[in-house]
């Protein structure tokens, strides 16, 4: 695979606009580091505008945190005129197996609209390939983590998730994984300290997006590029913690490290394995 750092320079110069229909426990985060990582954020989650405002940006984030009816219609609505438009959309389906309500959310979306990534936790990402074009869906695994032992397993997943929906896969865990029908790549990068903070998830799925639309036919790169990133500023957010500092200091530190991320830096951090 080309060189990732490549993308780094082009998505801060093309400053791509991204539109997020999201939860409301993680939205701040998710629009600031959206802009840290060179994207400008707009979040419009009512179906009356969901459309319109699709039309103006170049990608498209669907987050199913805190589901609700209204913006389950935002979402098919904004996914499906992303589809016209052929703009990338993001799909993170948070909780996925969790509810009834919630897993019918999260097929809808899938039968509807056709996402450009879909990004989740392993139990997240085997609920849609299990339940994919199924009425009933299949009940709520218990929450894993990608690891050396598993990662043969997590990548079938992915390949059966992506055979359904023709989107690349991105699983994320203490290894994240990112796959498509030819290729597969594991994530090394990252810090431990980021399952503590609430929303890292999320806010993945803003960078990706933010690489997404600035590289709209290069969707495994960009979703690669975009695991990379987030990983490589958690590993810097907790180095330059101080003995004294916590969580609520790592989530800054993170945020600045995503602001202050460039091509040398990721080029010499990058740990990044082909599996496939």
């Amino acid at each position: 695979m080309h060189d990732l750092a490549d993308l780094l320079p082009v998505t801060r110069r093309s400053a791509p606009l991204v539109h997020f229909i999201t939860n409301y426990v993680t939205v701040n985060d998710c629009a600031n580091i959206t802009i840290a990582a060179g994207g400008s954020p707009i979040m419009a989650d009512d179906p009356a505008e969901s459309e319109d405002i699709t039309r103006l940006c170049a990608a498209l984030v669907l987050n199913m945190g805190t589901p609700c009816a209204r913006t389950r219609d935002a979402m098919l609505a904004a996914g499906q005129e992303a589809n016209r438009l052929g703009h990338p959309v993001v799909f993170d389906p948070v909780g996925a197996g969790a509810s009834a309500f919630r897993n019918s959310v999260a097929l809808d979306i899938l039968r509807h609209v056709r996402p450009t990534v879909i990004k989740g936790n392993i139990s997240e990402i085997r609920f849609l390939a299990e339940g994919v074009g199924s009425a009933k869906g299949v009940g709520a695994c218990p929450t894993e983590l990608v690891n050396e032992a598993n990662l043969a397993e997590a990548l079938s997943v992915a390949r059966r998730l992506h055979a359904a929906t023709g989107a690349v896969i991105v699983i994320s865990g203490p290894i994240d994984l990112v796959a498509d029908g030819d290729s597969a790549w594991a994530v090394d990068n990252g810090h431990p300290m980021m399952a503590r903070l609430s929303g890292t998830g999320c806010m993945s799925a803003g960078v990706i997006a933010c690489h997404c639309g600035a590289h709209p036919g290069e969707p495994l790169r960009a979703a690669l590029c975009g695991m990379v990133c987030m990983g490589i500023s958690g590993e810097l957010a907790h180095q330059r913690l101080t003995a004294d500092e916590g969580t609520g200091s790592y989530r800054v530190r993170l945020h600045d490290a995503m602001s202050r991320l460039d091509a040398d830096i990721l080029r010499r951090a990058c740990r990044v394995r082909q599996l496939a």
